[in-house]
């Protein structure tokens, strides 16, 4: 994958950075970033993505090999590459040789992600003279972060051109508990490429699961915000009257070997299938009959746009962007987070309408491609893009 270390000569079309921390075709705020960036009109804008922990250094981050997809896409769109190689929080070097690129580059557009980059790209872009600076915040979870709350109000809202939110609860505790001036502040919600058609591969078969048998299931990385344990509990409640309910969860993370202790003790394990990270997601969804996000909080959990697009019906807990997303009664159901009772009432109710849990499913894919497509997100931030560079007399041609 060609770096973006060397200068070139301007095209004439604004130069755009996305600044992420890893490069991963997992995880909400990487798949966005990747997605924007790759999903930018190269009519319109350069782009480059700018990864600041490349080559990864977390344990977990080296066992995902998703990156491999991830540069195959940068090289399909033709998306220049900066890796920054910070191996800690405070790693002035790296951001140095940020700082070194966007003055070179004449960059016009720097958009962070996540709280760690819109600190450091907030800074060294205003260090930098980048015209538009645009810090994006994926789950405002800062409860007892007082530190956090300040550098958000004080640095990245007065220093960014705007503050971007992934749901409208998300800005609406920005302006409410850290005080940000609504004017800084813009909902976006995330958005995700068209779903890949399932392959000829037969998920159950392979698994050893019946055509006819309820089959529900969950992606994502196993920590404790996506509250996996809370599916468990709901599990143990559902297997009295569902014997041959099956669930899958897809993903791997810190959580697992605990996760799987407390599916034993719950007595479970017969039910209940920790399959790990997989590269044939596509194919797994289309093998599920139900999705589930439990999460504590979340912002706009791209997986559920994900099973969105597989037409599945999501239950899902009300917290965060999650509302946003999912309508009760026409897409899915929404219950209250850390509720098993709750969830098993809600999977239950699904599984004894299977019609009506289909139709659900139709109207989560029509609504998805109507509103949460990447290429509609991706428009709606070119337009930002060229609102803001006009105002710095900067105007993109034929945007």
């Amino acid at each position: 994958m060609e770096s973006a270390a060397s200068s070139r000569p301007r095209t004439g079309r604004p130069r755009v950075v996305t600044l992420v921390d890893l490069l991963s075709a997992h995880g909400g705020a990487e798949q966005l970033a990747l997605g924007i960036s790759t999903h930018l009109s190269p009519e319109h804008f350069e782009s480059i993505l700018c990864v600041s922990r490349w080559p990864p250094t977390h344990p977990l981050a080296k066992r995902d090999t998703s990156w491999r997809l991830a540069f195959e896409q940068l090289e399909a769109a033709g998306v220049r590459f900066l890796p920054l190689r910070r191996r800690y929080k405070v790693d002035i070097a790296a951001w140095v040789r940020l700082l070194r690129f966007l003055r070179r580059e004449r960059v016009d557009v720097l958009h962070a992600h996540k709280f760690g980059s819109n600190v450091w790209g907030t800074i060294i872009g205003r260090l930098a003279r980048v015209p538009v600076v645009l810090a994006h915040e994926h789950t405002w979870s800062f409860e007892g972060q007082p530190l956090r709350r300040l550098l958000d109000r004080e640095l990245v809202a007065r220093g960014a051109d705007r503050f971007i939110a992934v749901s409208r609860e998300d800005r609406r505790r920005m302006i409410e508990i850290e005080r940000i001036d609504p004017q800084d502040t813009l909902f976006i919600p995330n958005g995700v490429p068209a779903p890949l058609p399932a392959g000829d591969k037969d998920v159950r078969a392979e698994l050893g699961i019946a055509p006819d048998v309820p089959l529900l299931g969950v992606v994502g990385l196993l920590r404790p915000q996506k509250a996996h344990h809370v599916l468990l509990h709901a599990a143990a409640k559902l297997a009295p009257d569902w014997p041959a309910l099956q669930i899958l969860i897809i993903g791997d993370g810190p959580e697992r070997e605990k996760l799987e202790r407390l599916s034993a003790e719950l007595g479970v394990q017969e039910i209940v299938r920790f399959i790990g990270l997989r590269t044939d997601v596509p194919d797994v969804l289309h093998a599920l009959d139900i999705a589930v996000c439990c999460s504590d909080f979340e912002g706009s959990p791209l997986s559920v746009l994900e099973y969105m697009g597989a037409s599945l019906p999501v239950v899902a807990t009300e917290v965060g962007g999650l509302p946003d997303l999912i309508e009760p009664g026409v897409n899915g159901l929404l219950i209250p987070p850390g509720d098993p009772a709750a969830l098993a009432v809600a999977l239950d109710q699904l599984l004894r309408d299977p019609e009506g849990a289909r139709a659900m499913g139709a109207h989560s894919k029509q609504r998805r491609d109507q509103e949460f497509d990447i290429d509609v997100i991706v428009g709606r931030l070119e337009s930002l893009y060229s609102e803001l560079l006009e105002q710095h007399g900067r105007p993109v041609s034929g945007a």
